[in-house]
C-alpha cells in the first residue's frame, strides 16, 4: 500500500517502558506491581478499567462510569456505548436521551448513514451538537452496501454527508461498514479496487477520521484477510459481535445458511493483534432480554436482582479488550439500567460464566430465527415486517406456544390461536404478515447475520397454515 499510517496500536517495543505502545495494566506490571497493586492505583483515578474476573477495586465509587482506555491515545472510553440505530424518530426525546447519558458518563455514541434513512445521524448530530465537542466521541459507517455506492465519487458524497449531518469536523471512530458479504471479492469491490480504503486511509492522515477500523458480519474470510494485512492498514479498533451464545454457537447452521466464525474466534484473534473491540449485539438484539422463563429463574438464583439483559452486559464488559459495549438503547427505562449496570462494572465471577456457558449451550438447542431486528432487510417490496413477524415466532417459541404439539388436537389449535393473537398485536396488518412474502430474495443480500428470510418465513405461514381468522 502506497498509504500507511504509522503504527499507533498498543505494540511493545524492544524492552522499553512506552505507556503509548501498552494499555496501563502492562504498564504497571513491567514496573514490578500485581494485580492489586495495580488496581489501587487505578482507584485514584477518575476512571475504572476492570480486567475479567477482578472485582470492582476497593474505593471505587459506585455511580461512576467504568472507562477503557484506547490504546495509543491514552482516550477514556465509556464502556456503555450508546447505539443509535433504533431510536425514537423524535429530536426531543433524543436530546433526553443525549443528555442523560453524557450526565452519567456515556461519551461513546455510534451510528450509521443508513440508519432510519438516515434520519439516525441527524438525530445524533443535532443531539450532540448541543454539547462541547470534548464531550464526546462519534462513530459512523462507510455504509456502501449499495453496489451504486461502489462507485468512489458516490461513496465520497455518502462521506461527506455524514459530516454535514454529524455537524462535526472529524469523526472519531469510523468504520467501513458491514464488511464480510460477498466474501473477499465483495470486500475488493466495495473498498479496495475503487481506491475507496485509500481514500479513508489518507482522512485519517490528515485527522478528519481520528480511528479507523470496521465491523464484521458473515463470511470470516474477509475478516480474516483485513487481519492479516493490519500491517498495510493498522486498524486502530474492530466491531464485532459478540454475547455469551455466540461466543461459541455463532457457527452453528441456521436457516440454511452458515455463520462463519464464533465470537470467541473474531475476539482472540483481535486480542492476539492488540486490536481492541467495540461490541455490537450484545443481547443478541434483545433475545438475551427475552430468553425462557426456565433460564432466566436460573440467573435469579445466584443474582436474584439482575435483569438477564445486566447479566449479558456485564459478561460482555468482564473482556479485558473491549473498548466500549453497545446498547440501541431508546427509552430512558433502558438507559437507566445500563448506565448503572456499568457504573461501575462489576465483572462476572468463573461461576457466574460457568453458569452462563451451560445457558448458552441450552438456548443453542432452540429453534430461534437468529433476527437481531437491525431491520438493514427493510423496506419489503411486498409489504412484509420482517423483523416482527421473526421477533414473534421467536417470542411463542420462548413462551412455549410453539411448536405446535404433537397428538393433542384441542391443544395445538389454542397456541395456533395464541401465536395468531401475538402475531395481530405486533402486526396488526395482515397485509405485512409472513403470508404475504414472494420469496423474492431482495432481503437475503442485506441481512448481516444471512438469515435465509423466505425459508424462515414459510416455517410462520406454516404454522398457522390452519388458522382460520
Amino acid at each position: 500500500m502506497s498509504n500507511k499510517k504509522p503504527q499507533n496500536t498498543s505494540k511493545q517495543a524492544g524492552n522499553g517502558l512506552n505507556t503509548t505502545d501498552m494499555n496501563r495494566r502492562q504498564f504497571l506490571r513491567r514496573l514490578g506491581f500485581g494485580a492489586g497493586s495495580a488496581m489501587a492505583m487505578m482507584a485514584l483515578e477518575p476512571f475504572t478499567v476492570l480486567a475479567k474476573g477482578e472485582r470492582p477495586a476497593e474505593g471505587a465509587a459506585e455511580g461512576r462510569m467504568t472507562y477503557r482506555v484506547q490504546h495509543g491515545t491514552g482516550e477514556q472510553i465509556s464502556l456503555l456505548g450508546f447505539g443509535m440505530m433504533r431510536l425514537p424518530n423524535d429530536q426531543e426525546r433524543v436530546n433526553e436521551l443525549v443528555d442523560y447519558a453524557i450526565a452519567h458518563g456515556v461519551n461513546y455514541f455510534d451510528t450509521a448513514p443508513m440508519y432510519m434513512g438516515g434520519h439516525s445521524e441527524v438525530l445524533m448530530g443535532n443531539a450532540l451538537s448541543r454539547h462541547p465537542r470534548e464531550k464526546y466521541y462519534m462513530a459512523t459507517k462507510m455504509s456502501n452496501l449499495n453496489q451504486r455506492l461502489w462507485d468512489l465519487e458516490e461513496a465520497k458524497k455518502m462521506y461527506y454527508q455524514s459530516f454535514q449531518r454529524l455537524k462535526t469536523d472529524h469523526i472519531d471512530y469510523y468504520l467501513l461498514h458491514s464488511i464480510g458479504g460477498g466474501g473477499v471479492e465483495g470486500l475488493k469491490g466495495r473498498f479496495l479496487d475503487n481506491g475507496l480504503l485509500d481514500f479513508l486511509l489518507e482522512e485519517r492522515k490528515a485527522g478528519r477520521i481520528r480511528h479507523l477500523g470496521f465491523s464484521y458480519h458473515g463470511d470470516v474470510s474477509a475478516f480474516d484477510w483485513l487481519l492479516d494485512h493490519n500491517d498495510d492498514y493498522h486498524w486502530d479498533f474492530v466491531q464485532i459481535q459478540m454475547n455469551y451464545l455466540d461466543w461459541r454457537h455463532a457457527s452453528l447452521q441456521k436457516g440454511g445458511w452458515k455463520q462463519d466464525a464464533d465470537a470467541e474466534y473474531l475476539y482472540n484473534k483481535l486480542q492476539k493483534l492488540d486490536i481492541q473491540c467495540v461490541i455490537m449485539e450484545p443481547l443478541r438484539g434483545g433475545a438475551l432480554a427475552r430468553m425462557q422463563r426456565e433460564l432466566s429463574d436460573q440467573l435469579k438464583t445466584m443474582r436474584p436482582n439482575d435483569s438477564p439483559a445486566r447479566w449479558a452486559f456485564r459478561w460482555v464488559g468482564s473482556y479485558t479488550n473491549v473498548l466500549t459495549a453497545l446498547s440501541g438503547m431508546n427509552s430512558m427505562e433502558q438507559l437507566k439500567e445500563n448506565v448503572e449496570t456499568f457504573s461501575p462494572l462489576d465483572p462476572c465471577t468463573e461461576s457466574e460464566n460457568v453458569l452462563l456457558e451451560k445457558l448458552a449451550d441450552e438456548m443453542a438447542g432452540l429453534p430461534l430465527i437468529p433476527c437481531t431486528t437491525c431491520s438493514y432487510c427493510m423496506p419489503c417490496p411486498f409489504g412484509v415486517n420482517i423483523p416482527r413477524n421473526f421477533a414473534t415466532y421467536n417470542e411463542a417459541l420462548n413462551e412455549h406456544i410453539l411448536p405446535l404439539p404433537d397428538g393433542d388436537a384441542a391443544k395445538r389449535e389454542a397456541n395456533r390461536q395464541q401465536f395468531a393473537d401475538m402475531l395481530s398485536k405486533a402486526v396488526p396488518e395482515k397485509s405485512a404478515w409472513a403470508s404475504a412474502c414472494q420469496d423474492c430474495e431482495v432481503c437475503l443480500a442485506k441481512c448481516p447475520q444471512q438469515i435465509r428470510i423466505p425459508n424462515q418465513m414459510a416455517r410462520i405461514v406454516e404454522t398457522l397454515r390452519e388458522f382460520k381468522r
